[in-house]
């Protein structure tokens, strides 16, 4: 319905995303919601212009208004970066976003991996926003912005890591069930900034 409106109101625009190529605003630095909806034309214009695309699962899941096709966007080479959108989403948590964004795949019929997961959430973010010189990971020179994660935060993701036999488990056990409660410490510019209490975890 919306991308109907859109034609409505531009008839001149063939397609959605020709109203932002119309008025300059594709580019390397044009970061685009969402963006289930596309077709291969688009697709490839977002390609040739080096522009990027926040996949937002939990308000995509929450609104019903459709599901990501991450490996589209590979096939195209477009910088993909994991966004919590809570303006129409559900947490403002990256790894309950990336719990979400499992199922999404998986009702796409793809398998979205611990690895990729935790690279959507840090640097591939880092490169769709044309930041991945200052954030995104802990490369020399890097603004050291980080957080700790505790494989004990519940009591199921204990259970869960007890079996784990390698660090893809484990990341795929905090990518699935993890949320604010597995933040142990956070770290802006390499300063500790935020430290879970002890009586806090211990609850």
């Amino acid at each position: 319905d919306e991308v109907a409106w859109v034609k409505s109101l531009f008839p001149d625009c063939e397609k959605y995303l020709d109203v932002y190529a119309k008025y300059g605003l594709l580019g390397r630095r044009s970061l685009f919601a969402h963006s289930i909806y596309l077709s291969e034309e688009e697709w490839q214009m977002m390609s040739d212009h080096d522009s990027a695309v926040a996949h937002c699962p939990t308000s995509n899941l929450f609104i019903g208004s459709g599901l990501f096709d991450l490996e589209q966007a590979e096939k195209f080479d477009i910088k993909v970066g994991m966004g919590t959108d809570v303006g129409g989403g559900t947490s403002f948590s990256l790894l309950q976003t990336l719990n979400e964004g499992y199922k999404v795949q998986q009702l796409k019929g793809h398998t979205l991996t611990p690895l990729k997961s935790f690279y959507l959430a840090t640097l591939g973010g880092a490169r769709a926003l044309d930041l991945d010189d200052k954030i995104g990971s802990f490369k020399v020179g890097c603004e050291a912005d980080f957080v700790v994660l505790d494989y004990k935060s519940t009591p199921l993701i204990d259970l869960r890591m007890s079996h784990c036999k390698h660090i893809i488990e484990k990341l795929f056990v905090l990518s699935t069930l993890g949320d604010d409660r597995s933040i142990y410490a956070t770290h802006i510019l390499g300063e500790c900034v935020q430290i879970r209490r002890k009586e806090q975890k211990d609850k």
